[in-house]
């Protein structure tokens, strides 16, 4: 496995961070939540399970890039050896809920009769199901990963049968479906986009255990006005507010589509760490998602920043966070890039590029910082 779990054991030895406890899962009152969300308030009594959360996330990302190395080719019981392994490193090192990407390019790593399997998903046998038993085994809560507007590359989709629906509106030549550079992307403009991503959760949701849902940061890919042009045209005022009311759109009807199914289950966010950028460049208003009700349960900015970093000090933006969330009931889990330890961070400027190199500690500090602040937990992406 490529995963530095030898890194995260050593960031929690010195740390002294500890599992918490299962009398620590989140016990909400389902009396005192809003149950006027979409129509029902939780799952039917029948399904017989309760979504397992916990109150600070020490968190994993599982990204399909590395299904190629644990998934492709493998038989079913090799899929699972490798996945036992996987969780039980993640046990051993305190990591209480993974990030499993369910959905990311369009396509689906688990049985779906919406979206064609993934290019690493050539088995019989069903990847989301598998790693969902085994991680609550562990006692390990799971959240479906899925990336909401990129799809397949223009080869890729040229493969793929014409069953699939956003092939067929591509064959339509129809505006809700884009190419930026090499890939295709659903455009947020339109409603039955939003209908499309909400029922990728939806089929998901109701077909497996799940405990939560995860987007990450792929919003808008362009801020190029001729990508959304046709739809724009029918609307006033400016295109930049527009675009991120699509995309609050989005953002809350998933939020609904999730608390129809139960109230506890947990939809969860994961922005790039720059807000700035969030608002301007992506159309991502986390300032709204984290101070109105109705958007997420948790915010993971990835805070893929060194402590020198020109734009983004950790310890600056990490401070940005805290206030955004310091009113809200969104809980602040921290990103942090482990995979960055050792290596030549091109985009930190002269001042950080080479401090993942001079320095060993620097993932250790971060998880030291963020046990003193007011954030929630953390994850890791390695």
């Amino acid at each position: 496995m490529k995963k530095s779990f030898l890194l995260i054991s050593a960031v929690i030895f010195m740390t002294g961070c500890t599992v918490p406890d299962k009398e620590n899962i989140e016990n909400i009152n389902r009396q005192e939540i809003n149950s006027s969300i979409s129509g029902e308030s939780e799952k039917s009594p029948e399904s017989g399970y309760i979504p397992l959360n916990y109150d600070n996330q020490i968190g994993l990302w599982l990204p399909y890039m590395d299904f190629e190395e644990y998934m492709y080719g493998k038989t079913e019981q090799e899929y699972r050896s490798a996945v036992s392994e996987i969780l039980e490193r993640a046990s051993e090192n305190d990591i209480n809920t993974i990030y499993f990407h369910a959905h990311p390019n369009g396509d689906a790593y688990y049985n779906s009769e919406i979206f064609p399997k993934g290019i690493f998903y050539d088995g019989d046998y069903d990847p989301l199901e598998i790693i969902t038993e085994t991680a609550h085994d562990m006692g390990i809560s799971v959240h479906a990963w899925i990336n909401p507007y990129r799809m397949q590359t223009t080869e890729q989709m040229e493969k793929i049968s014409d069953d699939f629906i956003v092939k067929q509106w591509i064959a339509e030549n129809n505006p809700m479906v884009k190419v930026v550079g090499n890939r295709y992307y659903l455009n947020p403009a339109y409603d039955e986009v939003t209908e499309l991503i909400c029922s990728t959760a939806g089929e998901i949701l109701d077909n497996y255990n799940v405990d939560g849902l995860h987007i990450d940061d792929y919003f808008y890919p362009s801020t190029e006005f001729e990508f959304d042009r046709e739809a724009f045209e029918t609307e006033s005022g400016d295109i930049n507010d527009w675009r991120r009311e699509n995309i609050n759109h989005m953002v809350s009807s998933l939020y609904e589509t999730v608390k129809s199914r139960d109230m506890n289950l947990k939809f969860g966010i994961s922005p790039q760490g720059n807000i700035d950028i969030d608002y301007n460049n992506q159309y991502a208003d986390v300032e709204r998602w984290t101070s109105v009700t109705g958007y997420c349960d948790y915010i993971v900015p990835q805070l893929y920043f060194g402590f020198q970093n020109a734009v983004c000090p950790f310890e600056e933006t990490l401070h940005r966070w805290e206030n955004l969330v310091s009113e809200s009931d969104v809980s602040l889990i921290v990103g942090l890039a482990s995979y960055k330890q050792g290596k030549y961070d091109q985009w930190a400027g002269a001042s950080g590029e080479n401090e993942w190199i001079d320095n060993d500690d620097v993932i250790e500090r971060q998880v030291e910082l963020v046990k003193s602040s007011t954030a929630d937990g953390y994850a890791f992406y390695e």
